[in-house]
């Protein structure tokens, strides 16, 4: 078989199935908006596309074919493309007054579809509003209470908050006085052994003070020793005891007299009376010094 009727017969196959999917497209297309309106708006695009792209493969396929005519091997075939040929642009210009029919039945679907839902959703929105005037109506005082719940949670979470931070702020100063104390101990082992000394000091310059007292106390009761015996020398302490004895005697003896009616004799140096008393001349001292 010549190519020529060969590649015929492959476009009259390729038009056949185009035909039929394009012609269901445009059934689909008229069927839309029957159903959910956002899902066939997206569907109604979508056929739109597909029966678009269908003519122009059915477009694509008649100008092929004209072609394709001139080249057939007999006249007869010639004369048979041609007609199919006219065919073919009488079915293509019927699926284009039929696509534009089908969109605006779907656009008119949809718009009957939209307004029914309107109505639906007014009516619905006046049920809910009636059953919410209900509900508020029946649930005022729960929703008071819930808002003084709120409220109360708000408070706690406030003073939670204000907890934390004093937390944080009284950690902090933990921390500080935690660093000052080691800071202090630190310091603290370094004067222990300087207290250590000092107290070795203080001990010994106790000792040594006591051991300066006893030797002044020594020193002075020496000292007085030596003092006495230079005075009882140079003074003659025994020749005032004995004076003072004698002394004594004679004023005894002068008592006596007195007694007996016996005069005594008184010579005053310079206007005062010393009694004349014979008192035996004792062996003079000398100073030994």
């Amino acid at each position: 078989m010549d190519e020529v009727v060969v590649e015929v017969e492959k476009r009259k196959r390729e038009w056949e199935d185009a035909y039929e999917k394009t012609i269901e497209h445009i059934t689909a297309i008229q069927e839309c908006g029957k159903s959910r309106r956002g899902e066939e708006k997206v569907s109604l695009q979508r056929l739109n596309g597909l029966a678009q792209d269908g003519l122009s493969l059915l477009n694509s396929l008649q100008f092929s074919l004209d072609l394709l005519a001139p080249q057939l091997p007999s006249d007869h075939h010639v004369q048979s493309t041609r007609s199919l040929l006219e065919t073919w642009k009488n079915q293509y210009q019927s699926l284009r007054v039929h696509l534009r029919s089908a969109n605006l039945q779907a656009k008119d679907n949809m718009r009957k579809a939209a307004q029914q839902e309107a109505w639906f959703k007014h009516s619905l929105s006046f049920c809910k509003s009636t059953e919410l005037r209900r509900k508020r109506q029946a649930n005022s005082g729960v929703t008071s209470d819930a808002e003084s719940i709120t409220e109360s949670l708000r408070r706690s979470r406030q003073l939670m908050v204000q907890e934390v931070e004093r937390s944080t702020n009284t950690l902090v100063a933990f921390d500080e006085s935690t660093g000052v104390l080691k800071k202090a101990e630190s310091e603290y082992k370094g004067h222990r052994s300087l207290f250590s000394r000092t107290r070795n000091l203080l001990s010994t310059m106790q000792r040594q003070d006591v051991i300066d007292r006893v030797i002044l106390i020594i020193g002075f009761s020496l000292f007085a020793c030596a003092v006495l015996y230079v005075v009882s020398k140079r003074i003659g302490i025994l020749r005032l005891q004995q004076m003072a004895t004698a002394a004594i005697k004679a004023r005894l003896a002068g008592k006596a007299a007195n007694a007996d009616g016996t005069p005594l004799v008184h010579q005053f140096d310079g206007g005062n009376t010393v009694p004349n008393v014979n008192i035996p001349i004792q062996q003079r001292l000398h100073d030994e010094l």
